[in-house]
């Protein structure tokens, strides 16, 4: 076997470094040709991108907005079509390199490859910074301007009050529904929603319609058209109408629709409104769902409201768990109307808080009623009801009625008086749509866009609000649909009191619980949060089944977090 040697190896020296190399057209070395060679020359070294700060959207080449998340691939592709030059290289590797949120810079590591001499490909990495430039796309500044929407929502239901109204935006803030909203507006009856699509009103439409029973309408008004092209620009109205039936509302059908209606008894009591309206009637627990196409065929009004509901007390139950329905048991209970075994002196009190009505003529009557809510209600409670041996109703198919089907009262919900004077502030909050600056009608302290329509009573706002947060604590399936917040204590000066501080007052100053905390906030009216250490007993006692709100139901708010003066997070 003979040994062959390899074909020897012919180097050089660099011309400019003198390190051996193998021989190539420019006899350099590869640091030296990096040096004497910049494969980068034309691709600039800064650049800017467009963000529009109202959509959150990024310019895309040439004329697209586009969503993109900070550090991903959309941002990068945006990035890169910026650079002018990138097609005469081959481009290996991009990523960014990390930078401060709020530093409005964008830094991008860029490999590249090029053939600079004949056989011999160059490979360099350097970096590109990006300035972001704040702006508005076409769609936000046409929404800047007044009067630019393409498609109107009006929400109406004809009810004196504004309870259907707050749930219902609670509703489209649960489930984000007022992302395409130009803004809304107040008026008489309801709701304006703007958009700027007709495909967002419809959208908005069909929301409405799987969460309230409503009827809709549809017109359309020419704005401007073209001949030659055939082609025109209208302006679009939905009309949506809500069924005038509430939550607790005294419903009488009409005696004829009553018996298509599985034969139920024409007073009924609407206990929940969703897609379709609940009734059921007291008396046998018999109930039915009236949907909107049903309704409007033989549309009719509520006999009697809330605001017409008369406060009871229970003076003896028996429940009967033999005849009973979901969470409704039936019984037969004894009551009378509060106050009427008390002396007029212990009724000063109440003149001074918010509360349902009671006729001045009370006596001293024990009724007798059969009642659903068998599973509630105990000797001593408090119930609201309808009085109606004492009610005058303006109805034709209530005189119908025969007097024997009739019954003196007729209860529909549990109350809380005890609780209610205690006036303890809530540790849950909601949120509200926020409204467009400089709107007509606005006022400076009014909560969200409900409630906001000038010339309105404040007080009257103020009741529905606050009715509306009650059927929020006393009822779960309105807690289910809704979003509460946990209220954030603000972060001051806390300092605890002793049981010397903590009542010893003079006149009627609130009496506070012991070690009781204070908390300072600048120039606004003390808010104390009581803690249950000393008044866990004495709340027990006034309300023992008050329905709490528990923490595993409340959220945190983090779209309010801001920056405190020594730059870290606070809530």
């Amino acid at each position: 076997m003979e040994f062959t040697p390899a074909p020897p190896v012919h180097r050089v020296l660099c011309a400019d470094c003198g390190t051996p190399i193998v021989p190539n057209s420019a006899n350099l070395c590869a640091a030296c040709l990096r040096n004497t060679v910049d494969i980068t020359e034309g691709i600039p070294k800064q650049a800017s991108v467009s963000y529009c700060r109202n959509c959150e959207r990024f310019l895309s080449p040439p004329s697209a907005w586009t969503i993109a998340k900070p550090e991903s691939a959309e941002l990068l592709s945006i990035c890169l079509k910026k650079l002018k030059g990138l097609n005469k290289v081959r481009l290996t590797e991009a990523h960014f390199i990390w930078t401060e949120p709020h530093s409005k810079r964008l830094r991008v590591s860029l490999t590249i490859q090029k053939e600079v001499l004949t056989n011999t490909i160059l490979e360099q990495t350097f970096e590109i910074e990006y300035l972001v430039q704040h702006g508005q796309c076409p769609d936000c500044t046409k929404l800047a301007a007044k009067n630019t929407w393409n498609s109107l929502v009006q929400v109406r239901q004809k009810v004196p009050h504004k309870r259907t109204f707050l749930y219902l935006e609670q509703l489209i803030l649960k489930h984000n529904a007022q992302k395409d909203t130009i803004s809304v507006k107040e008026v008489r009856d309801g709701l304006d929603f703007f958009f700027s699509s007709r495909s967002h009103a419809i959208k908005m439409v069909e929301f409405l319609q799987g969460v309230v029973p409503v009827r809709t309408k549809s017109s359309e008004q020419i704005i401007s058209s073209d001949t030659h092209s055939n082609t025109a620009n209208f302006k679009f109205t939905y009309s949506v109408e809500i069924i005038p039936i509430c939550k607790d509302d005294l419903v009488l059908i009409p005696p004829k629709q009553a018996k298509s209606l599985s034969n139920i008894s024409p007073l009924t009591i609407c206990t929940r409104v969703g897609n379709s309206v609940h009734l059921i009637d007291p008396a046998t627990l018999q109930y039915c769902d009236i949907t909107s196409n049903i309704y409007w065929r033989t549309p009719f009004d509520s006999l009697a409201t809330v605001t017409d509901l008369v406060e009871f007390t229970v003076l003896d139950v028996e429940p009967d768990h033999r005849k009973s329905k979901g969470k409704f048991v039936m019984a037969d209970a004894q009551v009378a109307v509060a106050g009427a075994f008390r002396s007029s002196a212990g009724a000063a009190d109440d003149d001074e808080m918010m509360d349902y009505e009671v006729p001045s003529s009370s006596t001293s009557q024990i009724y007798h009623t059969r009642t659903h809510l068998g599973s509630i209600l105990q000797p001593g409670d408090t119930v609201m009801g309808y009085h109606l041996t004492n009610a005058n109703f303006n109805s034709s198919d209530f005189a119908l009625l025969e007097p024997g089907r009739i019954p003196d009262i007729i209860l529909v919900k549990k109350a809380y008086p005890n609780r209610r004077k205690k006036s303890k502030a809530r540790a849950w909050r909601l949120r509200s749509i926020s409204k467009e600056a400089g709107e007509e009608g606005e006022t400076g302290n009014a909560r969200g866009v409900v409630g906001r329509l000038g010339g309105r009573d404040q007080k009257k706002v103020d009741e529905d609000y606050e009715l509306f947060l009650r059927d929020i604590e006393e009822d779960a399936e309105i807690r289910a649909g809704v979003n509460l917040y946990k209220v954030q204590v603000p972060q001051g000066d806390v300092r605890m009191t002793g049981p010397e501080e903590s009542g010893g007052g003079k006149g009627r100053k609130k009496k506070r619980a012991q070690f009781a905390m204070d908390v300072d906030d600048k120039g606004e009216p003390e808010e104390v949060v009581e803690t249950n250490i000393a008044g866990m007993e004495e709340e027990a006692e006034d309300e023992a089944d008050f329905p709490e709100v528990s923490l595993d139901e409340l959220l945190e708010d983090f779209d309010e977090m801001t920056l405190g003066p020594d730059g870290q997070t606070q809530e």
